[in-house]
Formats: C-alpha cells, sequence, structure tokens
C-alpha cells in the first residue's frame, strides 16, 4: 500500500487541489510540506494533534516537514471556525508560545540533521512595507472571491473586521514565501482552512509562474459532529502541567463506542490490518480497544512510562480501587484552617472543579465521594486527620478522581 493509500485508508485526507501530483510528491518522498500553528496559547492541544501525527507519517516516508509557527499571524488572529475576534496577543505572549510550542513538536517530528524545519512567519510578516505588500499581493486577491470563504461566512453575520480580512492574505504570503525560500511544494492544513490555502497555490503561480499544492485533513469530530479536544474544565493539553498524562489518558479511555475505533485509524500508527481485524468488535472488546487508544496515544505524547502508569492507575481505581497509580494532589498545613478543609475548596484544589460554585452543583447533585462514601452536603469539612498518613480518594462523578495527601 502506498503512502498516500494509507491516508486514504485511514480516512484522512478530505480535500486536494491535484490528486495525480500530490501522490507523486507523497509517495515518493519528494513533498516538502508545511502546517502551519498559530501559537495562541501556551501549549498545543488535541485539535492540532491529527496534524503533527500527519507530519510524523509523512517524514517517515522520507518527505520533509516544516512546522511553521505564525508569530507574525497570531497578531492578527484566524476567523475560522469563530463567531468573535480573538483576543490581541502581546508580542512576548506569543514569542513564549513560540518557544513552548517548538519543545512540544520534537516529540513528533524529527529536527536532526535537515530533515525538518520549524519556522516562525514573524520572521517575514513583521518586516513588511504596507504599501509594497499592497502593491505586491494586492492585484491577485478578488474581494468579491474572498468574501464567498467558508473562512468568513460565519464573521461576516456579526461583523468581521478588516484586521481578520488579511488573514487570508497573510497566511498566502506564506506559502509563496516558503515556497521561495526552501522549495515548499505543499501546504496541509484543517478542512477549514481550504480556502486559505487556495489563496497561497493561486498567489504563487500568479507571482511565479509556478505549481504548488494543497491537501486538508478531515477535522478530529465525534460522532455528533461536535470537534474532538474539549472537556467541561477546558481543551486536552499536550502540556503535563496543563493536562496530566492521566486526564489525558482518561480523556481517550473515555470516547464513546462509536468515536473509538474511527480514532485508533486516523491518530495511532497500528497497521491497518490490526485495526481492521478491530472493525468486528463490540461489547467489552470496545473497553479494550479503548485502553489501546489511550495507551497509544499518551505514549506518544508522554513517553511510555507514563503511559503505562496512566493505565496502571486507572486499572487499579476501578478494579481493586488500589490507589497507587492515582494521580496525587498534595496539601500544606497552610490549606487547613483549625485543622479542616472545606470540600468545596479541596475539590477545587485537587483540579475536580473549577470554582467552588462549580463544586458545590457536583455535591449537591450527588456526584462527590471521599474513600467510596458519598458527600452530599456543600458545608461539609475535611480535617487533617481524615486524610491521614496514607490520604484519601476523592472522586467526582463516575471517571473523576484524585488521590489527596498531606505533605
Amino acid at each position: 500500500m502506498t503512502v498516500y493509500d494509507e491516508l486514504v485508508a485511514r480516512g484522512l485526507i478530505a480535500q486536494v487541489t491535484d490528486e495525480k501530483e500530490i501522490k507523486e510528491l507523497i509517495n515518493n518522498g519528494k513533498a516538502v510540506f508545511y502546517i502551519g500553528f498559530d501559537p495562541t496559547a501556551d501549549s498545543l492541544h488535541v485539535g492540532h494533534f491529527m496534524a503533527l501525527c500527519l507530519m510524523k507519517r509523512l517524514q517517515m516516508a522520507g518527505n520533509k516537514p516544516i512546522a511553521l509557527i505564525g508569530g507574525g499571524t497570531a497578531m492578527i488572529g484566524d476567523p475560522s471556525g469563530r463567531t468573535d475576534m480573538r483576543q490581541m496577543m502581546t508580542a512576548e505572549t506569543i514569542d513564549h508560545n513560540v518557544e513552548c510550542f517548538k519543545k512540544q513538536m520534537s516529540r513528533f517530528i524529527d529536527f536532526s540533521e535537515g530533515k525538518a524545519l520549524l519556522v516562525n512567519n514573524g520572521d517575514w510578516l513583521l518586516g513588511l512595507n504596507y504599501v509594497e505588500l499592497l502593491r505586491e499581493v494586492g492585484p491577485h486577491f478578488s474581494v468579491n472571491r474572498m468574501l464567498t470563504a467558508e473562512c468568513y461566512k460565519q464573521r461576516m453575520e456579526r461583523g468581521l473586521s478588516f484586521l481578520e480580512f488579511n488573514y487570508m492574505i497573510m497566511q498566502s504570503y506564506d506559502f509563496y514565501a516558503l515556497f521561495q525560500k526552501y522549495g515548499c511544494n505543499m501546504q496541509f492544513g484543517g478542512d477549514d482552512q481550504w480556502s486559505n490555502m487556495l489563496g497561497g497555490t493561486e498567489l504563487i503561480r500568479r507571482k511565479l509562474g509556478k505549481d504548488a499544492y494543497a491537501m486538508t485533513i478531515n477535522l478530529l469530530l465525534n460522532s455528533e459532529g461536535k470537534k474532538m479536544g474539549k472537556t467541561q474544565s477546558g481543551a486536552v493539553w499536550l502540556d503535563p502541567n496543563k493536562t496530566s498524562p492521566f486526564d489525558f489518558y482518561q480523556y481517550w479511555r473515555n470516547v464513546s463506542d462509536a468515536d473509538v475505533l474511527k480514532c485508533i485509524r486516523m491518530l495511532t500508527f497500528l497497521p491497518l490490518e490490526q485495526i481492521d481485524a478491530m472493525d468486528a468488535w463490540e461489547g467489552s472488546q470496545l473497553n479494550q480497544a479503548k485502553e489501546i487508544l489511550a495507551f497509544e496515544l499518551t505514549k506518544m505524547v508522554h513517553g511510555e512510562e507514563e503511559a503505562q502508569k496512566a493505565q496502571e492507575g486507572a486499572r487499579a481505581l476501578f478494579s481493586s480501587g488500589n490507589a497507587a497509580e492515582m494521580p496525587v494532589t498534595s496539601l500544606s498545613e497552610e490549606d487547613f484552617e483549625d485543622g479542616k478543609i472545606g470540600i468545596l475548596k479541596l475539590l477545587v484544589k485537587a483540579g475536580l472543579a473549577s470554582s467552588n460554585g462549580e463544586a458545590r452543583r457536583n455535591v449537591e447533585q450527588g456526584g462527590v465521594s471521599i474513600d467510596g462514601e458519598k458527600v452530599s452536603d456543600g458545608k461539609a469539612q475535611v480535617s487533617r486527620e481524615d486524610i491521614g498518613e496514607d490520604g484519601i480518594v476523592l472522586k467526582r462523578g463516575k471517571k473523576k478522581f484524585m488521590k489527596v495527601i498531606v505533605e
């Protein structure tokens, strides 16, 4: 099976500009391709996962990835999929986020010996002269055509700022610059980026008389058509300090039966023959498939040791009740008042609720327990002696729990 055929079989490819040429480049290791990541936070998240996995797959097949971090485009903000304008970020925040992205990407992409490039579009976008840019690329963009692009439609109803309107031009200019600087002949991205990517191929054709190609990959959606990678408490991050390896594992362990095999097919590197055999699985076998998915993805992001610990912790909780491998929150003596800590404060401290209000609702709805005993009073207090030397198991709902100890 060719590389391109495997991408199709895994359900990754959404749209392509020229399938014959793209097949030729990818299958023969001739693609110098880029994917852009705007540093809008200090960590990558599950929404970036598909792109990172695609870069890894294609690099393994001999193609050269360029990870483009949008230090320049982040100054504007991508309107795709947005109903409101993004918060403006300072240059210092963007620079910090760029450094965080670099570290995380190295888990997926081999940047050694010229095998891949990591570049920042701020290097060329931030130094552009506005009038010169207008003269250089302005004539090649039709405003009428731009306004029909999917990435602008949602924003048109509530008001599209001129700032955001320029985003397509900036992304197109990136492709144009990378084509000239590094011989980049392909751009990949999420399916919501199609219009922006076509703008780049068209700009290269009009300015340089050369062909470049674009391919979009399917967004990671659940069976209800919603983007995966979000929880009630927010995004599922790749940074272990923002989403612990255990919580990361649990997110994938808890995907629905309808989504597990699709996720295994699209995100893991397991052989297709093995995955095809799982298509007939049902009942308890689907729980086994979820464990496989969670382990493989946690291993990819956090390493095999953390994946093993997360898996053992989950099994320990839901079988023998052994808390040895559970995620742990440590309290200090300062957390106690007169030797006690309120249940609401404890839930927030343990990261099981984002606020006292949320914690109170959890308690009132009967979803909180300590060592298996339900806590129904929002004013309940947990004493230093209750926690003891061995700690307690604090649980919220069926799947969120934490071992609480005192330092």
